[in-house]
């Protein structure tokens, strides 16, 4: 069998591309960033961007180790962004350890990402029950299955956890939440609106809280 070429630097710099959908200034930002961030994930939404809820979060462990994976936006407020998971799972055991972290939408299609940083709240257990009561049946089995970043010796172990457990909890009746099952509450203190721009010289435009809990909007060079 033929190995395909690798990509070396000279082909990495060939997929370079222009960015020139668009500019980003100081007088298009909205008053607060939660607006700003509304407007452009109704962008994403309506522009084609594939799952614009997905959000790149960042995590240390104990070991001080960074960590980062897919996960997707379930709540949005002035008090911030909320996601789910396993208290158990490794983002899990790493905002337990250092409860900050950073989230990153990389909206592509735009040439657009917006980066928001500060700590993380776990959610109260009724906001965590209430949002677990809403999801489909198949993901709350596929959740009560699954043993989050754990090791498991094949699929077919979890597929037939996940069979057993459709037959325990038949479609249409309740599916009680995993223990450990929990959600969390990133509280922004930064969040940073990047525009792609011509010969990279992007536009980022970045929400800030000051120590009297003002806001401030900066520009900084890319």
């Amino acid at each position: 069998m033929t190995t395909p070429p690798q990509p070396d630097a000279q082909h990495l710099a060939a997929m370079r591309r222009s960015y020139e959908l668009g500019g980003l200034d100081e007088g298009d930002l909205a008053p607060t960033w939660l607006e700003q961030f509304e407007r452009w994930l109704a962008d994403a939404a309506s522009g084609g961007v594939g799952e614009p809820s997905a959000m790149v979060l960042s995590t240390v462990g104990d070991d001080g180790a960074p960590d980062a994976r897919f996960v997707l936006l379930k709540g949005l407020g002035a008090d911030g962004l909320r996601f789910f998971g396993g208290a158990g799972s490794a983002k899990g055991r790493a905002l337990a350890a250092t409860p900050r972290a950073a989230i990153v939408f990389p909206w592509h299609d735009l040439q657009r990402q917006v980066r928001l940083a500060g700590p993380v709240h776990r959610l109260p257990d009724a906001d965590i029950e209430a949002y677990f009561s809403s999801r489909p049946w198949g993901s709350q089995i596929s959740a009560l299955a699954s043993p989050q970043s754990e090791v498991v010796a094949s699929r077919a172990v979890l597929e037939a956890a996940r069979d057993e457990l459709a037959r325990r909890h038949p479609e249409g009746g309740p599916v009680p939440r995993p223990e450990g099952w929990v959600g969390w509450r990133l509280e922004p203190e930064s969040v940073e609106f990047w525009q792609g721009r011509r010969d990279r010289l992007h536009d980022r435009l970045v929400y800030r809280l000051g120590g009297d809990g003002a806001w401030a909007v900066r520009r900084l060079a890319p």
